[in-house]
């Protein structure tokens, strides 16, 4: 009788440990982002947060709540386009920024019709004009994708493209404060990380820590700049 070859699941997060390895050590923490999108349209890489479609915690989150009064939005660390692309069909005037050329190049491939402003730019230096400037800003897994010695300037700069009356909704990895820091990236966040997002005058709204057998364990959390 043959015996049936098992086949070990790929780690998800193979090609952008190998890509992002070399570039981290030598002090350059986003400069591999643009080699793991090069790669993938190669079909050399995965990009694993690449899911075909908005994000469902984005989705969910949206549909229960009531549309901005007006409708400037920010997507930190768009990649492909999908979480954009879905708010924008949704009546928001969207841009949505990436580190990466080759990310926003295949962002506008994607989605040529869709009115979405996909721009290059740097959530670790970004653009002066955005201070105070958006009704919702959303921040998917990019903050995990950092060093840790870089959250809080990622942090602090997303907090501040909020305007009063804002919203920041932050999706992320998580893990429990207890447990070994993972080698990354990304480096999912805990509670504490979370919870440092409500600072530059924002408040949490709500945190919800999301738990799906057998290994799914997500943040999702809601900032809000209060009125002036």
């Amino acid at each position: 009788m043959r015996q049936t070859e098992v086949v070990e699941p790929r780690d998800p997060d193979e090609d952008v440990r190998r890509i992002s390895a070399p570039a981290i050590t030598e002090g350059d923490a986003t400069g591999w982002f643009d080699q793991l999108y090069a790669e993938a349209a190669k079909g050399q890489a995965v990009v694993p947060w690449d899911r075909g479609g908005p994000h469902p915690l984005l989705v969910e989150w949206f549909e229960r709540h009531e549309r901005p009064t007006t409708k400037r939005t920010l997507v930190v660390g768009s990649g492909f386009g999908e979480d954009a692309a879905y708010l924008a069909r949704q009546g928001l005037g969207v841009i949505g920024f990436d580190i990466s050329a080759e990310a926003v190049r295949a962002a506008r491939r994607r989605f040529p019709s869709v009115p979405v402003d996909f721009r290059v730019a740097d959530l670790l230096n970004p653009p002066s004009e955005w201070h105070q400037h958006f009704d919702l800003v959303v921040e998917s897994y990019t903050v995990q994708a950092l060093p840790v010695r870089l959250r809080r300037t990622a942090v602090t700069h997303e907090t501040r493209f909020v305007r009063p009356g804002g919203t920041l909704l932050v999706l992320a990895a998580a893990r429990d404060a207890a447990d070994d820091e993972l080698p990354g990236p990304p480096w999912p966040l805990t509670r504490s990380d979370i919870e440092s997002f409500a600072t530059e005058g924002l408040v949490a709204v709500e945190i919800e820590e999301l738990r799906e057998p057998p290994d799914i364990h997500r943040w999702r959390a809601e900032f809000r700049r209060p009125a002036r």
